[in-house]
């Protein structure tokens, strides 16, 4: 790889979406509209998960983490591509480029432990239904959520500090937040280990939960067509299809973004798919669970109709004697 010319550089500049300028308040109103649904959607998944007595069991445990990570996904980089887009000044200092780095390597890899794990729970239920309530429990989700957490964490920590000793030769990042490809494509010299890394530990880690999925609905792709009863097969396949939906929107964009041949990048096509994972897929995940799934709707309508005081205004649920 030849030498370019060297430079400390202290801060990057994010190019954002596009760099047409009258299309930038057209980009800002979209995405702004994207990431207040998704923000919404996924903050009252978390709110009637761990509210509502009816949904205290581990999918739903596991459901309201989802939406938590999909609320850190979005967060951390769609506020600061916000306001970018309608500032001239798109700096990031190099501080803050390492933080969102970490941090959005780790929840990205934590979604997909998250989806094998749920893919373990339907198989489990569906499988081995007599022995569900004694083998998945909340508790064996919790410790399952935080040993992932920590395995991400490192991972993302590895690759943060690797990235943080190479010596970049430019600051301009074609992108609006700082994808770890477009920062090694920045380096002065080729960054061999990073590479080998990401070909390595890295697909293992974001990989091995995917390969994982697919062992389980093989399994219970097995389990279902030996099924002779028509509504404990549609029971199956409607538990089923909405996690299924997730994950070909999760590792659809994430195949399209870091497994395919240097030959087929396209700027403005990895632009826009970043933008369908970081912003359309976690907008899409609360609406997939909650218009598919009877019981999120049911205590969505309860959350709905608790009794709310505000001042001396009151409203409340209709009364047990008008039912």
């Amino acid at each position: 790889m030849a030498t370019r010319n060297r430079t400390e550089v202290m801060e990057f500049v994010l190019l954002g979406l596009s760099s047409w300028p009258e299309m930038q308040p057209v980009i800002f109103g979209i995405v702004l509209a994207m990431y207040l649904v998704a923000l919404t959607g996924n903050v009252l998944l978390v709110i009637v998960a761990h509210s509502d007595s009816k949904l205290q069991t581990p999918m739903y445990f596991l459901l309201s983490q989802l939406s938590f990570i999909d609320i850190f996904l979005t967060t951390i980089t769609v506020p600061q591509m916000l306001v970018h887009t309608l500032s001239v000044n798109r700096t990031i200092s190099y501080n803050r480029r390492m933080i969102q780095l970490f941090f959005f390597m780790a929840v990205g890899s934590m979604e997909g432990h998250l989806l094998a794990t749920m893919a373990y729970d339907r198989y489990v239920a569906i499988c081995d239904p007599l022995k569900y309530s004694a083998t998945v429990t909340n508790r064996l989700c919790l410790r399952i959520t935080l040993t992932s957490w920590v395995v991400v964490s490192l991972n993302s920590l590895l690759y943060s500090v690797l990235v943080s000793r190479l010596t970049f030769c430019g600051n301009l990042v074609t992108h609006f937040f700082c994808d770890i490809t477009l920062l090694l494509q920045l380096s002065c010299i080729r960054p061999v280990v990073n590479e080998m890394l990401i070909f390595t530990e890295g697909v293992a880690v974001v990989v091995s939960p995917f390969f994982f999925i697919l062992a389980s609905y093989v399994r219970i792709g097995i389990a279902i067509t030996r099924m002779h009863s028509f509504a404990a097969l549609h029971k199956a396949l409607s538990t089923c299809s909405s996690h299924i939906l997730v994950v070909v929107l999760l590792y659809g964009s994430v195949i399209r973004m870091y497994l395919r041949p240097s030959s087929s990048y396209n700027l403005d096509q990895d632009r826009q798919v970043a933008i369908f994972y970081t912003v359309v897929t976690p907008m899409l995940n609360p609406l997939i669970y909650s218009l598919r799934n009877q019981e999120v709707k049911g205590a969505l309508k309860r959350l709905f109709r608790k009794p709310c005081i505000s001042g001396n205004f009151q409203c409340s649920s209709t009364s047990p004697e008008t039912n």
